[in-house]
Order: structure tokens, then sequence, then C-alpha cells
């Protein structure tokens, strides 16, 4: 098997196993993080008066990814690192935003 198989197959045990037990099916993760979505996006829009997104929005939206994965699993500490971590480059786009102006 060549390396494109090689990590097709890493990839479906992993989706197939490890992240189901983590998270539940993907589509009642996925359902919750379109919920967190949703609402973040829709006080974006109000607020700025159409959707416009920076790129600290990237970082929030991420953000919300982790809250919606850690109502699976919190104990899981890389959950908690990776927002800590997006919480970190979204506070640096923000003041390049600034910069910008």
């Amino acid at each position: 098997m060549n390396i494109r198989g090689e990590i097709l197959v890493d990839t479906a045990k992993i989706i197939d196993g490890e992240r189901n037990s983590s998270y539940g099916e993907p589509f009642d993760d996925f359902t919750t993080t379109a919920e967190f979505w949703q609402t973040y996006l829709e006080r974006t829009i109000l607020r700025r008066g159409g959707l416009i997104m920076k790129p600290h929005d990237v970082a929030a939206m991420m953000n919300l990814l982790k809250t919606a994965r850690l109502t699976w699993t919190p104990e899981n500490e890389d959950h908690w690192k990776d927002a800590i971590g997006y919480s970190a480059c979204g506070w640096e786009c923000v003041t390049k935003e600034a910069d910008k102006k």
C-alpha cells in the first residue's frame, strides 16, 4: 500500500473508532457545534450590520468547536489547551486588525 492508502486507512480508524467514542456520532457533535456557531454568527451579523468575517472570528468559532467538544469530554486536557491557544491567537488577530485601521 502506498502512503496515500496508509493515511486513508489510519483516518478511517480514527473517524470510525476513537472520535465516535470521544464525541459521539459526527451528526450529534456537529449539531452542537452548529448551534454554537449559529448563535455567534447571528450576534456578529446584528452587531456589524451584515456578515463580515474577520480573522478573530475564526479563533472565536474554533473556540466554540472546542467548547462543543468539552460537552462530550471535559476531562480531555487537549480541548482546554486548544481553547487557550485559540484565544491567544484571536487576541493577536484583534490587535493586528486594530493596527490596520
